[in-house]
């Protein structure tokens, strides 16, 4: 038995016998019901990667759903028990069933807020100052957009979505860093044909993120160029003035291949250099060859809670958001889709539009 699934059994039945045990109700056939539901997210996933339809994409959504749901459900039934104990320490009768009932609807509250946040695309616009800056940037912008995650539920619509707020946003040139598919193998030419319909004056760009990898990732770069976007095969290319690196995410885990890849690359120190790098991770090496500024994603900044105040334990405060590290600046989008539950909360989906400045130069010490 997969830990997963006994993850999965723990909560459902804690879940049933608070709301059980504080109703004296008990309905076996929706918590028999809800159980085959979750359980049914994992071989729907394995299955998807091969195999697609409708009735599988069904199960998978609702599956991934009643999982995040289950979170704040687990929540409401910690609440309960700790509200009916509190109440006891102090020396009165608590009202059970109406403690249940308003933890669980404030869960399912927290759910629906959560999937109606995951589908509202915000645009966050920052501004980077970015050393020997060339003049000709001083008025251009750059779209970084992660973690689209194509597949089971997001598909060509949501991409074209993106698609739409770009060209409202008209950026120079768009950065894709990685998770552009969910792992899914099926339909992938038409998952990203949307991409050939638009065309920024400098380009698009993209690297694969850990999800691209799920399978031999050629068949993924092979959709992404056929749809007209530039793949950055662990190389450097000159932007107009700028140095553009890309590295896969397999390269990107492993810092002597990731130094390898920044060395041959010969980043120039008198112009600016941007690294495409889909998790924000070896960033002292990064730092130590030279590059300006590195455009991650991956992290989901958590997704929603209470998992966003895990990852920023695990990644410190690069799990988010633009931050400094000695000469190197670092943004960590929370990505554009969601993997797993489509819900976000405590977080957001975000298409990052960045505006380059020159930076300051250095004070000489001494």
């Amino acid at each position: 038995m997969s830990l997963f699934t006994v993850i999965i059994l723990l909560a459902e039945y804690f879940v049933s016998i608070t709301w059980n045990g504080f109703t004296g109700r008990a309905d076996f056939r929706w918590e028999v019901a809800t159980l085959l539901i979750a359980l049914s997210f994992l071989p729907a996933t394995i299955i998807g990667f091969r195999h697609t339809s409708p009735l599988l994409r069904g199960i998978y959504a609702v599956a991934a759903v009643w999982l995040g749901t289950l979170n704040y459900l687990l929540f409401a039934a910690v609440a309960a028990w700790l509200a009916a104990g509190l109440g006891l320490l102090l020396g009165w009768s608590p009202p059970l069933r109406l403690i249940v009932a308003s933890a669980y609807g404030a869960g399912l509250m927290a759910a629906a807020a959560a999937l109606v946040n995951a589908a509202w695309l915000r645009t966050t616009r920052i501004v980077v100052p970015l050393p020997h800056l060339p003049s000709a940037w001083e008025q251009r912008t750059a779209a970084l957009v992660t973690d689209i995650h194509l597949g089971h539920i997001s598909g060509p619509r949501f991409l074209r979505k993106i698609i739409g707020r770009l060209r409202r946003l008209r950026p120079d040139v768009v950065f894709l860093s990685g998770d552009l598919f969910d792992g899914t193998t099926i339909g992938l030419d038409r998952l990203v044909a949307e991409w050939s319909s638009y065309a920024p004056p400098l380009g698009i760009f993209y690297v694969t993120g850990n999800h691209d990898e799920f399978a031999e990732r050629t068949i993924y770069l092979q959709a992404v160029e056929k749809a007209g976007v530039r793949v950055l095969n662990n190389e450097k290319i000159i932007l107009d003035g700028i140095q553009l690196v890309g590295v896969h995410d397999s390269e990107g885990g492993h810092p002597e291949v990731l130094r390898e890849i920044l060395r041959r690359a010969r980043i120039d120190p008198a112009s600016p250099s941007i690294l495409l790098s889909h998790q924000p991770r070896n960033l002292p090496l990064a730092e130590a060859e030279g590059i300006s500024l590195q455009l991650s994603g991956h992290t989901h900044h958590g997704q929603y809670w209470p998992w966003n105040l895990v990852v920023v334990r695990v990644w410190g405060r690069f799990a988010y958001g633009l931050h400094q590290l000695g000469r190197l600046w670092v943004y960590t989008s929370s990505g554009a889709g969601t993997w797993g539950p489509p819900l976000r909360l405590g977080t957001r989906s975000e298409i990052v539009l960045l505006r380059f400045v020159p930076a300051p130069a250095a004070t000489p010490k001494g």
